[in-house]
């Protein structure tokens, strides 16, 4: 099995470009099976909207004293270097991470796999593929909701469920 980096991010906003990461959430399983858990509030620099505040219950004052993205960013990628990075709606992750490490001069370029897409291609069946409809259909234990570490978490119980209900062929096929 290759090494997997299952991560999750909150953000500021939508847009790459623009907004910020506030915390980072990832799930390493090494090629023995081996699982260590890493999270991180991040200074994002600028205000957290109150709709981001409401979503993802990370207020301003909890990132007032975290470090600003450049501190971690060697540890981020550390944890994912050399691993396939999986990430439900991986555009999102992935351009928010891509952005972040580009201000810092550093390409980030991992294999990218989207377990949105895994999802539409295991179950074109349903219609709904969002994490929340993942949670419910495939009973998955979520312990918060819209916070890094716990959505990363929650990506890797589907990654762990399709091995249990789906045979490795049609996942290979599938990605």
């Amino acid at each position: 099995m290759r090494p997997l980096a299952f991560v999750d991010l909150e953000t500021t906003g939508a847009t790459a470009t623009i907004d910020r990461v506030t915390e980072i959430g990832i799930v390493e399983v090494d090629a023995d099976g081996t699982v260590r858990e890493w999270q991180q509030l991040v200074n994002p620099g600028v205000r957290i909207p109150p709709f981001i505040e409401q979503l993802t219950g990370i207020s301003n004052a909890m990132v007032a004293d975290a470090p600003p993205f450049e501190a971690v960013a060697a540890e981020a990628l550390r944890r994912m270097e050399g691993r396939l990075f999986i990430a439900h709606n991986a555009r999102f992750d992935y351009g928010f991470l891509k952005n972040e490490f580009k201000r810092l001069d550093i390409t980030f370029r991992p294999l990218v796999m989207c377990t949105v897409k895994l999802s539409r291609h295991l179950y074109p069946e349903h219609k709904r593929h969002s994490l929340d409809s993942l949670i419910e259909r495939h009973n998955l234990q979520a312990n918060a909701r819209h916070r890094a570490l716990a959505d990363a978490q929650l990506i890797h119980q589907f990654w762990q469920k399709i091995h249990v209900d789906r045979s490795i062929d049609d996942i290979e096929a599938a990605l």
